[in-house]
This record gives structure tokens, C-alpha cells and sequence, in this order.
């Protein structure tokens, strides 16, 4: 499992093209980069954070598996042949998708849009993120306020990170699963509730199969349970030849209070 070379790798140049003399991706020379100070004890720098100015969890997570991988003791296994997976969920191809951009601008000129969305996309669309995302089955404006605890959404690192080693795509990877899954657990009450404080207790990953993260992936989220100031969330990101690549799951807290209606009556 040294080089994660997959039958994707053969079937997808991506519409990229070849990137290999492209710059590198910014998750790999700066966003998850670690200065080694002494043994097993690692310096990173703070970097992009979706919405707030709060340490962002998907790179806390990704930081540690570059420990673990730079780490003498780390150890790395071979993949066991597969005797079951669930069915990857039809989903149209990323070629047929808007960009993250060009949905949020799609919103934006919305006029009905609620001033809380647009103050919310606004925030969201000046973040300068190393991520390309493309959102599956994205609601219209109408749809905001009856969402289901669950969305799909096609997704890569920026940049180029090449065949290489599967330990630096898993971190990469690590990084990707953050990106909005805790807030899945939110999407059915984000029109009734404003989210004070949220924060992740506990986010797990099981690998289990190669795969690149400057590929498209899609993934899949999901919220069974939210209550009691808690969320639980679980995701599964997929290969595009259907085969299961990573799960994680995820609990975390939310503190909320009701929205305060704008209406006079």
C-alpha cells in the first residue's frame, strides 16, 4: 500500500489534465506542513478556517496523521481483500456540477434570499479554501427550511499531489472529512436555531481502500441522532469506480438558541 493506484487512476486523468508539473498542493506544503523541533515533537501554523477564526478541526486531524506518519513507531498495513461494501449512492458526475463559487453566486442573486444566508455566504465566499467542492442535489432557496440531516457533495484538494505515498493522501483526506460534517447534524434546524458554539469530541477514520485526494471523491454525510447540545455525524467518501475509500464518524457539541423572528405581529 506504498502507492495508492487504483483502477480510478487509470480511468481518470480528471478534467484537470496532467498537473504533474502544476504547483503542489497547498494542504501538502503548507496547510498540514509540520517543522520537526525535536523527536516526535512537531510546530504547524494556523490556516484557513471555514466561517470563524477558530482552529479548524479537519486540520488539527490532519496535522496529527503527519506526526503519526513522520513517527518511527508508525506502521503500516496491506489491505485485505474486500468481502462486502455497501452500493455507492447515484450521484451526477462532477463535470455536471456548479462550483462551489458559482452556486454560492447563484444564491446570492437570489432576492429572496434571508439577510442570514447572504451575510453567511458572503463570509463563506471570501475564504480563500484549498478545497474544491461540489455540492450534489444543492436545495433552492425554497428548500432551505425543510433539509434533511444529510447531503453528498464531490470534493479534492486543490493543487497537485501525485501518486506518492497513500500515508500523505490520508492526511490530506483527514483534512476533507471536517469540511462541514458536523454542521450536516444542523440542516434541518439552522432556520429555527443560531448556532452559538460548536465544537467536535471526537472525530474517527477507517481506511479502507487506496485512493487519491486530488482526485474527485465523493462524500457522503449523514446526522442519525442530534440532542442534548450534542451531534453525531458519519461519512463515507467514495471513490468514483463506486469503491468505499474512508468512513468516519463524529460527535460534537452544539449550543444553540431560537432565532428571533423579524415579523411585527
Amino acid at each position: 500500500m506504498s502507492s495508492p493506484k487504483s483502477p480510478e487512476d487509470q480511468q481518470s486523468g480528471e478534467d484537470r489534465g496532467d498537473l504533474s508539473g502544476d504547483l503542489r498542493s497547498v494542504l501538502v506544503t503548507s496547510v498540514l506542513n509540520l517543522e520537526l523541533l525535536d523527536q516526535d515533537l512537531f510546530r504547524g501554523r494556523h490556516y484557513w478556517v471555514p466561517t470563524t477564526q477558530r482552529l479548524f478541526g479537519g486540520q488539527i486531524v490532519g496535522q496529527a496523521l503527519v506526526a503519526a506518519a513522520k513517527s518511527a513507531s508508525f506502521q503500516q498495513t496491506q489491505p485485505s481483500p474486500v468481502m462486502h461494501q455497501f452500493s455507492m449512492p447515484a450521484a451526477p458526475p462532477p463535470e455536471e456540477l456548479l462550483d462551489h463559487d458559482t452556486l454560492i453566486d447563484k444564491y446570492l442573486s437570489d432576492p429572496d434570499l434571508k439577510e442570514k444566508y447572504r451575510v453567511g455566504l458572503n463570509r463563506i465566499a471570501a475564504q480563500d479554501v484549498p478545497i474544491e467542492v461540489k455540492l450534489v442535489n444543492p436545495p433552492t432557496v425554497g428548500q432551505l427550511q425543510r433539509m434533511e440531516p444529510k447531503q453528498m457533495f464531490w470534493v479534492r484538494a486543490r493543487g497537485y499531489i501525485g501518486e506518492g505515498d497513500i500515508k500523505m493522501h490520508c492526511c490530506v483526506a483527514a483534512y476533507i472529512s471536517d469540511y462541514a460534517f458536523l454542521g450536516t447534524a444542523m440542516l434541518p434546524h439552522h432556520w429555527k436555531y443560531e448556532v452559538k458554539f460548536m465544537a467536535s469530541l471526537d472525530h474517527s477514520m477507517w481506511f479502507h481502500a487506496p485512493f487519491r485526494a486530488d482526485h474527485w471523491m465523493l462524500y457522503e454525510c449523514d446526522s442519525p441522532w442530534t440532542g442534548g447540545s450534542r451531534g453525531m455525524v458519519q461519512g463515507r467518501l467514495w471513490r468514483r469506480d463506486g469503491v468505499l475509500a474512508v468512513s468516519c464518524a463524529q460527535e460534537g457539541v452544539i449550543r444553540v438558541k431560537p432565532c428571533i423572528s423579524d415579523s411585527k405581529l
